[in-house]
């Protein structure tokens, strides 16, 4: 298949391309940079003046693209960077597909849809985003890829588990000085999904036509942060006792303390009613593979 990524340098687009060219898949990367041809993949100018009219039968189209939500403390100007990245980036998208549409359209988004909770337990059922200001992102975002005129799935990634990059290695960091500990509470939920699953999901849904929509992209069991931080500490053999405070977290990180003082517990029923088997069910499976390889 030919198959067309936007963000296709970053976390998640660095994996899945990887994986797609070993499965023998063509991929385009759409880059602020130069086109570069030849090769697999190739990379194709877009946002800077770059032409997409030469990109023709798409098979899958991905968009992953977007401003980091860790990339520093949330002031205006960054929230506002946050937010009109990725509307930027999908419209862009949604105007590359109206000349050449795609068999299947995937578009990122995030578990922070339904906003933050110590009691509900979300699947793609419920329908109500939250109010706070992660909630909202992705609400808009969600919205407007769904102005597609094609089979659209929206990725809803909780919280991904990868040993260089995403949150783990800043969430392990202390463990290595032994000033591992509870992040606030440690009651909030953590919804997790190891790097492979991610990439392994993304190609089972490429290939099941019927599914459709949001679909959360978690393992089968999230656990509490302080059952995180423990499971972190058991894996890198150090203790898991300092803790630290939200109070100081939040004065640290402001806004951006929501996303690891605060969680919601997120299942895949899509994923798993559609057969999907997770690599990583648990959380010691997942970062003993993680800390082994």
């Amino acid at each position: 298949m030919k198959i067309v990524i936007a963000g296709g340098t970053g976390f998640v687009g660095k994996a899945l391309t990887k994986r797609l060219i070993d499965k023998g898949h063509k991929v385009i990367i759409l880059t602020r940079k130069g086109s570069q041809t030849g090769g697999n993949p190739t990379f194709h100018q877009w946002l800077t003046g770059g032409s997409s009219s030469s990109i023709q039968d798409i098979d899958v189209m991905i968009n992953l693209a977007g401003e980091s939500l860790s990339s520093g403390r949330w002031t205006t100007a960054r929230k506002e960077r946050i937010l009109s990245s990725r509307i930027e980036a999908t419209e862009a998208v949604l105007a590359l597909m109206k000349n050449n549409p795609p068999k299947t359209f995937i578009n990122a988004s995030a578990i922070g849809y339904y906003g933050t909770s110590l009691t509900e337990t979300f699947t793609e059922e419920y329908k109500a985003a939250g109010t706070d200001f992660l909630a909202t992102t992705v609400k808009n975002w969600e919205e407007l890829a769904l102005q597609s005129t094609t089979r659209t799935i929206l990725c809803r990634f909780g919280i991904i588990l990868d040993k260089t990059e995403g949150a783990l290695p800043r969430m392990a960091l202390p463990y290595k000085f032994f000033a591992g500990g509870t992040v606030g509470d440690g009651k909030q939920w953590m919804s997790w999904i190891h790097i492979q699953d991610v990439v392994e999901a993304i190609l089972f849904l490429m290939e099941h036509e019927e599914i459709v929509g949001p679909v959360n992209f978690t393992a089968p069991n999230p656990i509490s942060m302080k059952e995180l931080g423990q499971a972190i500490g058991k894996a890198l053999e150090r203790p898991h006792w300092i803790p630290a405070p939200s109070l100081a977290l939040k004065m640290a990180l402001g806004e951006m303390s929501l996303l690891v003082l605060e969680g919601q517990r997120v299942l895949p029923e899509k994923l798993q009613q559609a057969g999907y088997r997770f690599l990583y069910e648990k959380i010691d499976e997942a970062l003993a593979n993680i800390y082994q390889a």
